[in-house]
């Protein structure tokens, strides 16, 4: 916790801290998210005992891939970020997953009906009909997403008032599945309360969770910066809500 520290060294405490791969330990102490109530990396793992090949895609630093208990014979997985790249081959080395570099929004590189199980968790972008390529008939696609407005309240604090959400709706999401040649059979949705107890914890996640305020610095924003800390320290934690859905489908 910040106590009483001056906002310049919690600002550069945040703008210091590595941000690679998809781990949130560094907010230990200082923000808080509930969980969806679906358990993710759950269902992955039960899932991924069940199937021989499977792809995850955008795997961040690998750390959901990592639970896997029984990794398919064949385990693959895809990440467009460079740094986050190394971090997911350290991570996933005791797996047994081959991680490849992709350019973001590029066509998988895999061939036609390669995998039985295909997962993603927080995709940036999810491209269906590349999904629906590289999946084996009868096979999965299962994917926890963010939904629209998510953290709209943080993303407002700095950028000012925003028109409403106009991407990311399960219902987008489910016309996109289906127009691929994909079935709907699983979609449920979560709004999930964070909470930032200092201004550390709000430069760090905006530094990671890059589409919150898409051109985020430190510099660019040090006013609007310092003005949620003073707000923090008067009114207590500023508190946020994520929005998540899971979407289950299989290929006919």
């Amino acid at each position: 916790m910040s106590g009483n520290r001056d906002v310049e060294d919690l600002i550069a405490e945040g703008a210091a801290a590595p941000v690679e791969g998809w781990d949130f330990s560094w907010l230990a102490g200082r923000a808080t998210e509930e969980r969806p109530p679906w358990g993710y990396a759950r269902l992955v793992g039960a899932r991924m005992g069940t199937v021989d090949a499977a792809l995850d895609i955008d795997t961040g630093g690998g750390e959901v891939l990592a639970e896997v208990p029984t990794p398919p014979p064949l385990l693959v997985a895809t990440e467009a970020w460079p740094p986050n790249v190394a971090v997911a081959r350290r991570t996933l080395r005791r797996v047994g997953a081959t991680v490849v570099q992709v350019a973001q929004r590029s066509p998988l590189p895999f061939r036609d009906a390669s995998f039985d199980l295909v997962v993603s968790r927080h995709p940036v972008d999810t491209r269906w009909e590349e999904i629906a390529r590289v999946l084996r008939p009868g096979g999965s696609y299962l994917s926890q997403q963010i939904g629209p407005g998510t953290m709209r309240e943080l993303s407002e604090a700095i950028l000012g008032p925003l028109p409403p959400p106009a991407t990311r709706h399960p219902e987008q999401a489910v016309a996109a599945a289906e127009a691929a040649g994909l079935t709907v059979v699983d979609l449920r949705t979560a709004t999930l309360r964070a909470v930032f107890h200092d201004i550390a914890a709000v430069v760090y996640f905006l530094r990671k969770v890059i589409w919150t305020v898409p051109d985020f610095t430190v510099a660019r924003y040090h006013g609007e910066l310092r003005r949620l800390h003073d707000h923090i320290r008067a009114e207590g934690p500023f508190v946020a809500h994520a929005h998540r859905f899971l979407i289950e489908t299989r290929h006919p």
